[in-house]
């Protein structure tokens, strides 16, 4: 049985018609074809679609949705479309029995539709079991059935209108009911339904409606329009935001990477018993004493677990498992996009057959125009729903890649982390996993830049044969051209990246020793080295532009000469091929697509070859080893009094070293006190790390009983608020916390502070002195309360009493401490008699043990190590009291004097009344809430970008340079567009005996044409970049200078981080982002421009169309960037956070891990992700947003120009119309891409906004004044004179030190002495001028030091600062950066620094490189550097800004030698902390409160019996 008899019984109604469907003015289908196909095709579409999505519901349930007025109305609707189609089958039973035999169609096609209605109905419930709120499945479904139903109902309504006769009336009713239900079901499934029960959105204060929208909302984007709305109305907040999706937020997200990532680890990692026999040792360990002795067994048989690695963990496979999946549904979505990419050159193709074929009817041009626009809508939908699918993939890979890499921050051991830099393993997370990020939404191209170019090849080959193979070859010679340009300029990229990382390294050494430079008057030596570097780039990045405009020549020419030797084989191989206008504009079409693959395989492939590297690097360091955990037993020995204890320990700070600490022998009871003591460097730091767990554990057992906390010896301070800093996450107790504060001599500071305890702490602390940053550190540790205490020398940053009021308080046997296990690693002395056990180390053993008392006796280490010290704490007093008696029994005379009951310091007596007054201070109103805050976050701008900023970066171009290059771009296309409309004239011409006469003339004109073109490309290009390389030269040049006269007080103000990024991302922005952007920019402007100009030229009536799409066109592009940029600066501004905090926690993991609050921190840094990824991801969506929306008014144009062209079709030539739409094909291309980069002009445009800024703020005095005439000599005697002197930090603030009258004859040394914060560093401050007077001057030599250049007065006089700052360079860069002295001079410095035989024993001698900050010398000896540089530059004042803590004793007394021989004849002015170095100056100046307490020489000093006694005395001194 046939089709056609299936239809009709006696075969009268064929399946298919062409007469009756194609070549007619009225096109109908049979009958035959309506009742199967018709029928049938939405039927087989959702039987293929169930299986699949019946699985995808059945794995994804959001809940269930209760019964909704929608769910009620879907599936009455769906019952009611079964039982029509029921009841048209019942009808051809009935027909059957009354013997009016029916075609058998009739009876099936009912049937499955009914089948089909059934499960469609099915599904609704189904769906609404399982929590889905919209489904593009049904919709799909409906959207199908109704278009199938659309053309039936016409049939039938033409049917009856001209036979009346031959109706059915009861199939034509079942039937218009069957097509309203179709209508009302596809609304229906049109709308969302109700959030399932139990859901996150239900809870969340401002849920992502993305969850919550119709599938037609969720693939037009229209469900972001609320937020667009309020982005156009004011600038966003990020109140604003919405919340993450649940599948995107880090807690879901990193656990699986973490998971998979351990899965490819432990495959790789195959366990291995062996059993060794190990002879059992006699070590020092085994004495025989029953403690120690271990059961034999132990010692003998050794059951060692080692694991082989068989191979690297794979990353990658990693990876691909837990995004995979995800990701796969992007290559569905390509597919169909590169299909349908097609369809508009075969369209275009049947449209100039159309024109060309006068007898075709006319509805088939409307026809081909519609169906253009739709295929050009689907592929718009399709295209961004893909890259939808890739943006959320490549924001969950950077979530998971931050997440991972912190957690493993956390847990690797010291010797790995020792082998990247905090700044490499930030850039982990920031530089690579953004690579990965960018990566994802090229990486399909992999694929489908083949896919593409073999597609339009085949097309090419069927329009033009043969001859496309000369294009081709063009084609394929571009590529190695491109490759070589593009592996040029990414080895001067590399060079770039050098000398940018150079340059980044040397400026945030400035920034951090801003200090020391403008103290010893550097700037200028260091703006010279920046700017040499600088100048090194900037050359790099010239020839980058000059190979950038070799390759915009290429990729711009490349499609014409194409199209140029493509058709110029084509015409002249034959005579008889003639050009004609279906063949040139279809394959122009086909080139254009061809043009997007060829140019993004090198890219795709670059990027792949970059994301490697990162991968490698990621790999690496997720495969570093981690801390053993189990190394510390921390339930401590059951049934033992000993809280601490370590048997037979061997520690090295990584696998293969050798033993730092070895046969460590203590057992600590618990509640004790331990003191460890020893020289710098024998092990006592590396001791406390055992303990802690932080070394490798060679040999032995480590227990400690109960919870520990940790002060280190650098103490960790968070970027926080002074309280947050000391409760470290525990709950607040308030009578505990006064006390702590109270008890580590806290209270002082916070009156000074200006919000006190609520004032914010700069990033590692800056605002905070050392001594201040060490109590910080103390009271955090104090107010965890736990068990055991391991304290890294937190005394020694403190002057001498307040370490003394500290211990009473605090770590004494009457401190809150007591009772708790204290271990204390001291170099203070008078500390010792009250320990109840002293452990003494030299060369990391453990040499002796014992009480004071004991350890005196026995006169071994402990003894030298009191003699060395003692003698240095005593050093001659030239006090007029009795001589000193030496060692009274063994101790030095001062301790036995200690007054152990009362504390007279300065802070404690009325630290009592204060515990009750600072509180209320906190309240008091004089406080402002901004005084508490000290660093400017870097604020997100509000706003359109200024037109100012655009004629900034115009002036630093150059004007003239600037209007060149937009003519030269002018030109470019004007050449272009004249190319192609002459292409339509030549394809126009005559054939005259089946060839065109004067093809050869027209060929000619279009190669020449093609030529200028190119050659205004290469000018424009090189004009732009040139530019380009021009304003970055200016503007960094300009913002460094800036930068380097801005006073003191900005740098506290400003964080270093905000600073660097203006040098490093904005510099980069300038550098090279701007110029591209900028020639895009024109570019995609003047296609548009030129596109619509042919457009009308053809068609004239689109002018109709073009103006209200124009203003559409206009509100779109508006409403996004006002959107789109102000979420840019919220992402950015709230992606600083993320890496400011993973570098806070690199600093300080060995603290989060003592106090065991990685998981805290875990969950900080989690939150910091997602907070930024909520501002990423309303712009991925606002960008997908802005597409959908553009490219529809893209396909608007192209269907306008079709439709109007269809119409006009006699008057029009098939030339013009090829012309027009081609270029119409293009526009849509064009006018996303302007849009994009009139927003990328926008947001980028401010880092020259960003750059410029610094050119408004507070700068200092001049640095060299020409009116000033200073004697050459000056100063030469040294005579200086302080009248009422006084100044203060901020206007806002009161004085910091007031009404200061001083008078210092030449060579005279006096000491500045006073508590923290009396003011004695802000003197020396004034006398430098880096804080200018506020009241009274200075005279030096009778010149009043405010009249003179800061340079004439800083390079005068000298100073050793109190942090040693040395800079990466040579060694004799640091002593004389500019040059100034002989090599002879240089060493004679470093001889009388004591640092000659250490500098001689150097390989590189004087230009030995100092590593970043000094770290590769020990602080004494950069401590001795910085008294070379005073020593070289021997001035007649020097100031001696006394290292506090940071200087063992020797180091000390060499200082102190030097001074008192070298500068003999200088006046000396030393700001003291141990107050015996000062003993023997002629006077003392005694501050307090910023006024003169005290004045006079040491010995009347302490007979008048004030401030200056008391701190002798405490200081034992008296």
């Amino acid at each position: 049985m046939g089709i056609d008899n299936f239809c009709s019984l006696d075969g009268s109604d064929p399946f298919w018609d062409w007469n009756r469907t194609w070549y007619s003015h009225n096109p109908d289908l049979t009958p035959c074809f309506q009742n199967t196909v018709l029928v049938w095709v939405p039927c087989l579409y959702l039987w293929l679609c169930f299986p699949i999505y019946f699985a995808y519901l059945k794995s994804n349930n959001h809940g269930y949705i209760c019964m909704t007025h929608l769910n009620k109305a879907k599936t009455v609707i769906g019952f009611l479309l079964w039982i029509i189609c029921w009841a048209d089958v019942f009808y051809s039973f009935w027909e059957r029995g009354q013997g009016q035999a029916q075609a058998p169609v009739y009876l099936v096609s009912p049937t499955i539709l009914g089948i089909t209605m059934l499960l469609a109905t099915f599904l609704i419930q189904y769906e609404r079991f399982k929590g889905a709120q919209s489904s593009g499945v049904m919709l799909n479904f409906w959207l199908i059935a109704l278009v199938c139903a659309t053309i039936s109902f016409r049939s039938k309504v033409m049917q009856a209108l001209d036979e009346p006769s031959a109706v059915d009336v009861f199939r034509y009713t079942t039937f218009y009911i069957y097509y309203t239900l179709l209508l009302i079901s596809l609304f229906l499934s049109c709308l969302s339904d109700r959030p399932p029960l139990f859901s996150q959105a239900v809870k969340d204060l401002n849920p992502c409606p993305e969850s919550g929208a119709s599938f037609l909302s969720k693939i037009s984007f229209w469900w972001i329009n609320k937020l667009m709305v309020i982005g156009f109305k004011r600038p966003l907040e990020e109140k604003d935001l919405w919340s993450l999706n649940a599948e995107d937020c880090s807690q879901k997200v990193v656990p699986q990477l973490v998971r998979r990532w351990n899965h490819q680890c432990n495959k790789v990692k195959r366990p291995s018993e062996k059993t060794l026999y190990s002879p059992k040792r006699q070590g020092p360990g085994v004495r025989g004493d029953k403690k120690e002795g271990r059961p034999l067994e132990e010692s003998e048989i050794l059951l060692v677990k080692s694991t082989l690695k068989t191979g690297e963990p794979s990353l990658f496979w990693a990876l691909c498992r837990t995004f995979g999946p995800y990701f796969l549904v992007s290559t569905v979505y390509k597919i169909v996009h590169d299909i349908l990419m097609f369809v508009g050159p075969a369209i275009l193709k049947l449209l100039i057959q159309f024109v060309n074929d006068a007898s075709a009817p006319s509805w088939q041009g409307y026809f081909y125009t519609a169906l253009l626009f739709v295929c050009s809508c689907v592929q718009t939908l399709i295209l961004q729903r893909y890259f939808h699918v890739c943006f959320v993939t490549g924001m969950r890979l950077r979530t998971a890649i931050i997440g991972a890499v912190y957690r493993k921050a956390l847990v690797i051991t010291n010797a790995a982390r020792r082998t990247s830099t905090v700044g490499e393993i930030v850039n982990l997370m920031s530089v690579d996993a953004q690579r990965f990020m960018e990566l994802i939404t090229y990486i399909n191209m992999i694929w489908s830049a083949p896919l593409q170019v073999v597609l339009a090849l085949y097309f090419l080959w069927q329009n033009l044969g043969p001859s496309v193979l000369a294009g081709v070859a063009v084609m394929v010679l571009m590529v190695p051209i491109n490759a070589v340009i593009a592996m040029k300029t990414k080895a001067y990229q590399v060079a770039q990246m050098k000398s940018k990382d150079e340059r980044i390294k040397l400026m945030n050494e400035v920034l951090n020793g801003m200090k020391v430079l403008k103290l010893y008057a550097w700037e200028l030596a260091f703006k010279d080295k920046v700017s040499a570097i600088r100048e090194s780039e900037l050359r790099v990045l010239k020839k980058i532009a000059y190979l950038g405009a070799m390759s915009t020549f290429t990729w711009v020419c490349a499609p014409f000469l194409v199209a140029l030797s493509t058709f110029a084989v084509y015409v002249l191989v034959d005579e008889n091929n003639v050009l004609d206008a279906q063949k040139a504009f279809v394959s122009l079409a086909l080139f254009n697509i061809l043009r997007f693959p060829l140019n993004m395989l090198p890219m795709v492939i670059s990027s792949m070859v970059q994301a490697s590297v990162s991968m490698k690097r990621l790999r690496v360091f997720l495969s570093h080893e981690e801390l053993d955990e189990d190394s510390v037993d921390r339930k401590g020995i059951a049934g033992s009094l000993d809280s601490v204890s370590i048997v037979d320990g061997c520690f090295s700070w990584s696998k293969g070293d050798d033993p730092t600490l070895k046969r460590i022998n203590v057992h600590i009871p618990e509640g004790s006190l331990v003191a460890v003591v020893g020289h710098v460097g024998s092990g006592k730091s590396s001791l406390l790390s055992a303990l802690l767990g932080e070394m490798h554990k060679q040999d032995g057992s480590v227990s400690i009983k109960g919870s520990v906390a940790y002060v280190p010896q650098q103490a960790w301070i968070q970027n926080a608020t002074l309280r947050d800093n000391i409760m470290f996450g525990q709950e607040k107790k308030d009578a505990w916390y006064q006390r702590v504060v109270e008890g580590c001599a806290l209270l002082p500071d916070l009156e000074i502070l200006p919000g006190g305890d609520a004032t914010e702490i700069g990033e590692k602390g800056v605002n905070l002195s050392g001594g201040q940053k060490q109590r910080v550190s103390l009271a955090r540790a104090v107010y965890c309360d736990c068990d055991n205490y391991l304290l890294d020398d937190p005394l020694s940053a403190v002057d001498a009493h307040v370490g003394k009021h500290i211990f009473e308080k605090v770590i004494g046997p009457q401190g809150l401490l007591r009772g708790r296990t204290r271990v204390l690693v001291t170099h203070g002395l008078s500390f010792l008699p009250q320990a109840d056990l002293i452990l003494v180390m030299v060369d990391g053993e453990i040499t002796e043990a014992g009480s004071y008392a004991e350890l005196l006796g026995r006169q071994g280490a402990f003894a030298d190590f009191l003699r060395i010290y003692a003698n240095a704490e005593q050093t001659e007093e030239a006090t007029d009291a009795a001589p000193q008696k030496g060692l009274e029994n063994g101790g030095p005379a001062a301790l036995l004097r200690q007054s152990q009951g009362t504390l007279t310091t300065a802070g404690s007596a009325k630290s009592l009344q204060k515990a009750e007054t600072v509180a209320e201070g906190a309240k008091k109103d004089s406080r402002s809430p901004d005084a508490a805050k000290l660093t400017e976050a870097d604020k997100a701008k509000t706003g359109r970008v200024k037109l100012a900023v655009f004629w900034e970066y115009m002036k630093a171009i150059g004007v003239c340079l600037s209007l060149t290059s937009v003519f030269l771009f002018f030109m470019h296309h004007l050449a272009s567009v004249g190319a192609n409309y002459w292409l339509s004239l030549w394809t126009d011409d005559p054939v005259i005996n089946g060839t065109q006469p004067n093809r050869n003339m027209r060929l000619g004109v279009y190669g020449g044409l093609g030529l200028s073109q190119g050659v205004a490309v290469f000018l424009y290009s090189v004009s732009v970049s040139i530019g380009g390389v021009l304003a970055s030269r200016y503007l960094h040049e300009t913002m460094l200078y800036n930068v380097l006269r801005s006073p003191m007080a900005f740098f506290e103000r400003t964080p270093s981080g905000n600073l660097v990024n203006r040098f490093a991302k904005e510099t980069d922005t300038i550098d090279s982002v701007i110029p591209s952007i900028i020639k895009m920019f024109l570019g995609s402007m003047f296609n548009v421009l030129s596109s619509c100009a042919i457009i009308l030229f053809a068609t004239p009536y689109v002018a109709i169309i073009i103006p209200p799409l124009g203003l559409l066109y206009f509100f779109v592009q508006r409403f996004y960037v006002a959107s789109s940029r102000q979420l840019k600066r919220l992402e950015s501004v709230s992606r600083a956070p993320v890496y400011t905090h993973f570098n806070e926690t690199l600093l300080g993991t060995s603290v989060i891990r003592a106090f065991g609050e990685q998981q805290r921190f875990i969950r900080e840094s989690d939150s910091r992700v997602d907070h930024n990824q909520k501002a990423y991801y309303p712009g991925i969506v606002a960008n997908r947003w802005l597409a959908v929306r553009l490219e529809f008014v893209g396909n608007c144009i192209v269907t306008f120009a079709a439709l109007f062209a269809v119409i006009a079709r006699d008057s029009l030539s098939p030339g013009l119309m090829g012309l027009s739409i081609s270029y119409a094909l293009q526009v849509t291309a064009s006018l996303n891409w302007l849009v994009r980069m009139s927003s990328e002009l926008e947001t980028n445009i401010v880092a020259v906004e960003k750059v410029k800024e610094y050119g408004d703020t507070e700068k200092e005095a001049a640095w060299r004044l020409e009116s000033s005439k200073l004697p050459s000599g000056w100063p030469t005697v040294g005579h200086i004179e302080i009248h009422d002197f006084g100044l203060r930090y901020r206007a806002d603030l009161e004085l910091a030190i007031r009404n200061i009258s001083v008078t210092v004859e030449g060579g005279e040394k006096v000491g500045i002495v006073g508590r923290t914060g009396a003011g004695k560093s802000s003197l020396t401050l004034g006398l430098f001028r880096i804080i200018e007077s506020a009241q009274g001057d200075i005279q030096i030599d009778g010149v009043n030091i405010s009249q003179l250049g800061l340079h004439d007065l800083r390079s005068r006089i000298t100073i050793i600062p109190q942090d040693p700052v040395l800079f990466s360079g040579t060694l004799r860069m640091n002593l004389d950066p500019f040059d100034g002295y002989s090599d002879d001079e240089v060493w004679r410095a470093l001889e009388l620094a004591h640092l000659k035989n250490f500098v001689s024993g150097l390989p590189d001698k004087l230009y030995h490189e100092c590593s970043e900050g000094g770290e590769n010398l020990s602080l004494g000896q950069r401590q001795l550097v910085c008294l070379a540089r005073a020593l070289l530059r021997k001035t007649k004042v020097l100031v001696l800004d006394e290292a506090t803590a940071a200087v063992d004793l020797e180091t000390d007394n060499l200082i102190q030698s030097t001074i008192r021989t070298q500068f003999e004849d200088c006046t000396v002015l030393t700001i003291a902390h141990r107050l015996n170095t000062i003993m023997d100056y002629t006077r003392v100046l005694v501050l307090d409160k910023g006024q003169v307490a005290e004045f006079g020489s040491p010995s009347s000093l302490i007979a008048q019996k004030g401030i200056f006694y008391k701190m002798a005395k405490d200081s034992g001194l008296v």
